[in-house]
């Protein structure tokens, strides 16, 4: 319940084109089908104890285990970096003529950041587990004064080859943030009892991440319909984004004062987003060479905040856009992680039963990850003809609609799931493992 997930749900009505009705569909069926893989992957933690990144050894394959090591540690800062220069922007907009100057502001989210994942696992959890409060809050407000603005509308509902490509580009970029964390998931389950019911596990998590994305969600889809209705609105969105927006329905004009501490109180919202991130990447550097794990986990989380501090800074006033893109297309990732887990799971381990897990560390035991490099390559490729993003169209991505559709992320899985279930027989057949 922070502001990334409500700053996504504006993108539907202002940036790809739809009504606030299909941007709202768009955001029930993708988030679905984005943090079903997040609850899956997250009972592998209490049933074997392993953290996603070594649980990945057994699922992708050795070798392209720590080829995803790399772009989890990538991601893991590059989200950060994302996250913390869209508050930064918005603690900027605040206390006018004495404004929080944007390096001033990154330095404020990711102090925060380092305080609370300094302490480890049980301090992120109490934190997680009550920070959501005064967002709620917040997003209560904002609804009270879309409602009496009067400026929010539904919009005419479209059709054809425009909604069509809007519908998918949209839902690639709320899929992506709704899977986005899998590659973390069993990070945070790891110490629950074994005998942890599956299934309560399961939908725990599925109603746990769903309740806030679709809340969050549907409000920065209703900011952004409203914004489309009010040229001033529509000029603060131009120039900060939905922070702008948010700006816009909270301070002039509105709630003054009141308004400004709760636009503090949502871009202070990105701390409880940036934790996990952070707190991961330590994981991450770990599993991806074993010298690199005598390392103490907390220098790796403190390395991990000073490149997001060193980066956000610049990037707050050089490169925000190119960051943003950057991280649209490291998303597509997933749905190829997300490909070659499953097939390796159901079709070949059979279930939970057919893992050795004291092999975790042992690479002689281990499959190699040919079938799961291969398939990797092959997803890229996918990805490559079927995105659509403002730097790159795909060969197959520019056919649909009048300027290009983006299903990177289902060319990317499908791609990647029919090469590794070629390849995975034969790597068994031939290795062994």
């Amino acid at each position: 319940m922070v502001i990334a997930a409500y700053a996504l749900g504006g993108l539907g009505p202002m940036v790809y084109g739809l009504n606030f009705g299909t941007s709202c569909l768009v955001i029930i069926f993708f988030n679905i089908f984005g943090a079903f893989w997040v609850a899956f992957f997250s009972v592998f933690g209490s049933e074997f104890g392993l953290r996603q990144m070594i649980l990945s050894r057994f699922l992708i394959g050795n070798v392209t285990a720590r080829i995803f090591c790399v772009i989890n540690i990538i991601a893991c800062i590059g989200w950060g970096i994302v996250n913390t220069v869209a508050s930064a922007q918005l603690l900027n907009m605040v206390n006018a003529p004495h404004e929080c100057p944007l390096w001033a502001g990154c330095l404020i989210i990711v102090g925060c950041t380092v305080l609370v994942t300094f302490f480890g696992y049980n301090v992120i959890h109490m934190y997680e587990k009550w920070s959501w409060v005064p967002n709620f809050a917040v997003f209560l407000v904002i609804i009270a004064r879309l409602k009496i603005s009067g400026k929010f509308t539904n919009g005419p509902w479209g059709g054809g080859p425009a909604t069509a490509a809007g519908v998918l580009s949209f839902g690639t970029t709320v899929f992506g943030f709704a899977a986005g964390w899998t590659t973390y998931a069993a990070d945070y389950t790891v110490y629950m009892p074994r005998d942890t019911n599956k299934f309560k596990m399961f939908f725990s998590l599925m109603i746990g991440l769903l309740l806030p994305l679709y809340f969050t969600m549907f409000i920065g889809a209703a900011a952004g319909a409203a914004a489309l209705n009010d040229p001033e609105w529509k000029a603060y969105y131009d120039k900060n984004a939905i922070g702008g927006v948010t700006y816009a329905i909270l301070v002039p004009n509105s709630l003054h004062g009141f308004g400004q501490f709760c636009c503090v109180l949502l871009a202070m919202s990105t701390v409880a987003n940036n934790i996990p991130n952070m707190y991961t990447i330590a994981l991450s550097v770990q599993a991806l060479w074993k010298p690199l794990s005598k390392v103490p986990r907390v220098a790796w989380t403190m390395a991990g905040n000073a490149f997001t501090l060193g980066i956000g800074i610049p990037a707050c006033y050089y490169f925000e856009t190119f960051m943003q893109s950057f991280m649209d297309s490291i998303g597509y990732y997933l749905a190829i992680y997300i490909a070659i887990s499953a097939s390796e799971h159901f079709f070949y381990r059979k279930g939970f039963g057919g893992y050795n897990i004291a092999d975790w560390d042992t690479p002689s035991r281990l499959p190699i990850g040919i079938a799961g490099t291969t398939a990797l390559i092959a997803g890229a490729f996918g990805v490559a003809l079927g995105m659509s993003q403002t730097y790159w169209t795909g060969q197959i991505g520019v056919l649909i609609g009048p300027h290009g559709g983006d299903i990177g992320f289902e060319m990317g899985g499908s791609w990647a799931f029919i090469v590794y279930n070629i390849l995975r027989p034969l790597e068994k057949k031939y290795t062994g493992r």
